[in-house]
């Protein structure tokens, strides 16, 4: 069994709450969204990358592991398109993974939520995407979190918020999240500021009220893209 894959390699996690930490990370092809802010534009074409094979990929991984690994990251592209190889992969290798995913594919996650120990939900806004109708995007992000919850991994969401993005919005999102996930205790909201940071030098204020609104429903982290700042992968 192939599946595409852009690319694998060993760098620091820049985003989250595994910030900082060192991961291999498996860049899976294609995507089901078309997100205005994304930074993986070549990863959203379902022909980019390589076949590579389950013993392929373990090979890859196992020459990358380094003193200071921690697990893998899962992302792409969507990596829940390629759920059968994934369940396929760490059936035959056991790793601690982090799944990166922006959550529309629950019946996909299911295959594989008993086999991660870590994931990241990027929960998309209204204007961020066009393919979906939002609100049937978010009920399937909802029902991804709560399986994820209910499965005991460790979860968090992650909101891309661009200078243009209204704090009532993500307000909404936090009071909607506080209300529909089965234990909100067990959820974190990271708000990421879109990079260039250099976009927010007349708007840092706006942070402070993003991360004020969403506060009155959870957990609320401001953390940008780190690997960007340090310029690496």
């Amino acid at each position: 069994m192939k599946t595409r894959i852009v690319e694998v390699f060993s760098s620091i996690q820049g985003e989250g709450e595994l910030l900082g930490r060192r991961q291999i990370f498996v860049r899976f092809s294609g995507c089901n969204l078309e997100c205005n802010y994304c930074d993986t534009i070549k990863s959203r074409d379902p022909l980019y990358g390589e076949d590579i094979s389950v013993n392929e990929l373990f090979i890859k991984i196992k020459n990358l592991i380094t003193p200071d690994f921690l697990s893998i990251s899962l992302t792409g592209g969507e990596p829940l398109l390629h759920a059968d190889f994934i369940k396929k992969f760490l059936d035959k290798y056991y790793f601690d993974v982090l799944l990166e995913t922006n959550g529309s594919l629950p019946y996909e996650l299911e295959k594989i939520v008993d086999l991660i120990k870590y994931a990241s939900v990027d929960i998309k806004l209204p204007e961020h995407e066009a393919v979906f109708e939002w609100n049937d995007l978010f009920n399937n992000e909802l029902e991804s979190i709560n399986l994820l919850i209910k499965e005991g991994i460790n979860t968090y969401c992650k909101i891309v918020v661009l200078p243009s993005t209204k704090v009532d919005t993500v307000g909404f999102i936090a009071s909607k999240l506080a209300d529909e996930v089965i234990d909100i205790s067990k959820l974190s909201l990271i708000i990421q500021p879109s990079s260039p940071l250099y976009n927010w030098k007349k708007n840092h204020t706006k942070l402070f009220r993003f991360s004020e609104k969403a506060g009155n429903y959870l957990d609320v982290f401001i953390i940008p893209q780190i690997h960007k700042l340090l310029n690496i992968r």
